[in-house]
């Protein structure tokens, strides 16, 4: 098919280029996009609080972290789908919708039972709402103006992170009306309503073009499957990494082997598959899928015990934590920031290796630092590793996201979106799980029965540096595998013959 026939046979956008209401459209997902992402940050910090009030136990408190993340990629190729099938918009509002009931219910949550069961239904409903984010976006915005879009989208990245840990550990040091770590999850409530309110207004309808079917044979195999992957691996520690755990992940690729074929079947049947396996055709969509997966392992493993680190290991208050993390939080929002517009244009695929290397370098500086400082290190002693660590992060996420989606057809947005989505939390899962073996296994063996004060946090930060090493071997691996991703993005080279589309004869309506 030539560049022409190509245009063409891509439906108009939903907003006339000229149309300012897309940019209002695009300040309501991003704030969607921010609202998970700080809830995700907020409550790593809120933890110790946690466990305190909730009586919550250690496996409880990794079932708070992963449960989320399980229903979140459990369902986001589902929720991508359900907005091609349903409309964008629709599928937005009831994510944002359910996200804001299941935060009030984590808020008001009685114990730690029904805090991981909350927190199970949060991550359900940011399944439907997340994938919309991008998959509106794609739809909505030319590619030539996508690069700065998606430099926007990594400064929310990078604001998500300064915000979330900030915000929760002043909420959580407040104690605000005796409600301990409570306001972490109320916080979403207004949030969550405003943008319920002005998307319904400013957010236009968009679909895929042809009538599409909702695949209900693949959305119970890709649960399944990637259930008895990370429900294992979350538990494994707990219970002893029980022989029935391996059979279980073994069982996993099985289940997905199988879905792959069905999948295959089902496109050559009636076309309405729930994964679009033509994707992986791309070479740029299979190779950054594989860097987001690796990716969101070693984000999985670092965030989370940091979090552990700081305030079991060395004893800090959440607020010394989390402004701690505040010189790392701004060097990823800057670089994101930078990355999409100025770098990736003229420097293409080098700049996500260049800032995987960065990472790597930041993360052995800190592993050298935690040893050498031990239980002693102050908060201005991290400010140099964390910043190399968020440089090298804000290099990578924003301009991933750019050269996953760049080749894309239109039609398939939300499929693309969930895949990426559900990649990046099976990652972070998956890195979740290993917390049990690179950090609490060395704590577990280093930690005397009962021991507390320094000889305790000493098992912390043995544990911490054990696990940034192995976070520096991922981020090595994440190195290796860019080299297949296109050496730039084809959106900036070829990304004008989308925008030649012939204009529609009669502009569509615009919301009320």
């Amino acid at each position: 098919m030539t560049s022409a026939e190509t245009a063409a046979a891509v439906p108009p956008l939903p907003h006339p280029a000229g149309d300012r209401r897309r940019w209002f459209a695009l300040a309501i997902v991003m704030t969607a996009a921010f609202m998970d992402l700080v809830d995700v940050t907020i409550v790593n910090i809120a933890i110790p609080s946690i466990q305190r009030d909730a009586g919550a136990s250690f496996s409880q408190i990794q079932w708070i972290t992963a449960g989320y993340a399980l229903a979140f990629a459990a369902g986001l190729i589902t929720g991508g789908r359900l907005g091609d099938i349903h409309g964008r918009k629709r599928l937005f509002l009831i994510g944002i919708g359910g996200f804001t009931v299941a935060s009030a219910l984590c808020g008001f949550a009685t114990n730690a039972e029904m805090l991981v069961a909350a927190r199970i239904l949060q991550g359900a409903m940011a399944a439907l709402m997340v994938p919309q984010v991008l998959s509106i976006v794609h739809a909505t915005f030319p590619a030539h103006e996508r690069g700065k879009v998606f430099g926007l989208f990594g400064a929310v990245v990078g604001l998500g992170a300064v915000t979330g840990p900030l915000l929760g550990a002043l909420l959580t040091e407040w104690n605000l009306f005796g409600l301990e770590w409570r306001p972490i999850f109320l916080i979403n409530l207004p949030v969550g309503i405003a943008g319920l309110i002005l998307g319904s207004r400013f957010i236009i309808e968009s679909k895929a073009p042809k009538a599409l079917k909702l695949d209900l044979v693949g959305v119970a195999l890709v649960t399944v499957g990637l259930l008895m992957l990370l429900y294992p691996l979350t538990r494994g520690r707990e219970l002893g990494w029980p022989l029935w755990g391996h059979v279980s992940m073994a069982g996993a690729l099985v289940v997905l082997a199988a879905l792959v074929a069905y999948e295959r079947r089902k496109t050559v049947r009636d076309g309405s598959p729930l994964i679009e396996l033509s994707l992986f055709r791309v070479k740029s969509f299979a190779a950054g899928i594989a860097v987001q997966t690796v990716f969101g392992v070693a984000l999985g493993i670092f965030f989370l015990v940091w979090t552990l680190y700081m305030q079991f290991g060395l004893g800090w208050s959440p607020l010394k934590a989390g402004l701690t993390g505040i010189p790392f939080s701004i060097a990823v929002s800057a670089a994101a920031g930078m990355s999409v517009q100025k770098l990736v244009p003229r420097f293409g695929r080098k700049v996500l290796q260049s800032g995987a290397l960065v990472m790597a370098v930041g993360v052995l500086l800190y592993l050298w630092e935690a040893q050498r400082y031990g239980l002693t290190i102050a908060p201005w002693q991290m400010a140099l590793p964390l910043v190399v660590m968020g440089v090298g992060m804000g290099l990578i996420v924003a301009p991933l996201t750019d050269a996953i989606l760049s080749e894309v057809p239109r039609e398939h947005a939300g499929s693309a979106s969930g895949l990426i989505s559900t990649v990046q939390q099976m990652g972070n899962a998956l890195g979740l799980g290993l917390v049990s073996v690179v950090f609490f296994g060395v704590v577990d063996d280093r930690l005397p029965e009962g021991a507390r004060g320094p000889a305790a946090g000493a098992a912390f930060v043995d544990g911490f540096q054990n696990a940034l090493g192995w976070v520096a071997a991922v981020m090595g691996v994440i190195f290796l595998l860019m080299f297949a991703l296109p050496a730039r993005p084809a959106q900036h080279l070829e990304g004008a013959a989308e925008d030649t589309a012939p204009a529609p004869e009669k502009e569509p309506a615009l919301a009320p």
